[in-house]
């Protein structure tokens, strides 16, 4: 493999290296239909849908980058692949440091347990010690504010309450990078500003962030680059505010 060439002023946490993913498009209606074609011996057509074609970006530590652009445009997956859960067809994509991603809030949340016991088992998905949640418990808990729904079972949880904890969790984790995909979107005006000023507590602290989010004005006041993509290719990588208008102008 060729020598990857660093772009950043300081030291990379995330490169991302002539990227290409792509996913296949069946044109089958439905699972049923798709499955009486088989049984019939008739072939469902699948085409192939490129999601990102040769992406390249660095993102220095410490540095706040939005990705933005249209539905479609290979944002989330960027996203995907950077926090691992997708890899890529062609390309790189390296990360240096503990990755926390805020993709999928509470996918590692249990139902059938009570809200402090999802609180360390997701800690632990996080890469938390037992020792480390117990001390920062009180503080999960609080920021969450559902202090006296902690011990009952999370489906029980409202939608909000659920989001809530779950987001709390992520953020109390010691992390590198923080990868964040339209979860402030969710939640009351009072608690999505004060997950905003989490983040920017984070990011002073030196935590690299990397933002997916259709709040441009949220995006401004948190990022200081924007990387814009559009039908999965990078067309633009500079100021935040010069990606934000360039999304405004369309």
């Amino acid at each position: 493999m060729d020598k990857i060439k660093i772009s950043t002023s300081t030291k990379p946490s995330i490169i991302v290296d002539h990227v290409r993913k792509e996913f296949l498009k069946r044109n089958s209606h439905s699972f049923k239909e798709a499955f009486v074609g088989w049984i019939r011996g008739r072939k469902v057509r699948a085409d192939k849908f490129v999601a990102l074609d040769d992406v390249s970006f660095q993102v220095g530590e410490g540095e706040s980058v939005a990705v933005l652009g249209w539905n479609g445009s290979g944002k989330s997956t960027t996203l995907k692949l950077v926090s691992g859960v997708l890899e890529p067809d062609a390309g790189v994509v390296l990360t240096r440091g503990r990755v926390a991603g805020l993709i999928e809030v509470g996918a590692g949340f249990h139902p059938e347990l009570s809200g402090r016991e999802n609180v360390f088992l997701n800690a632990a998905i996080l890469g938390m010690k037992e020792e480390q949640t117990r001390a920062r418990f009180d503080d999960i808990v609080a920021f969450s504010e559902i202090g006296e729904f902690i011990d009952q079972e999370v489906k029980h949880y409202s939608s909000g309450m659920f989001m809530r904890l779950a987001f709390s969790v992520a953020i109390h984790v010691d992390l590198d990078i923080l990868l964040v995909d339209e979860v402030l979107s969710v939640g009351d005006a009072p608690f999505r500003a004060k997950c905003t000023q989490k983040i920017k507590e984070l990011t002073q602290k030196g935590v690299t962030m990397l933002v997916v989010s259709h709040d441009l004005g949220m995006v401004e006041d948190l990022c200081e680059r924007g990387i814009v993509l559009r039908s999965g290719k990078k067309v633009f990588d500079g100021d935040v505010k010069e990606a934000v208008e360039m999304l405004r102008s369309r």
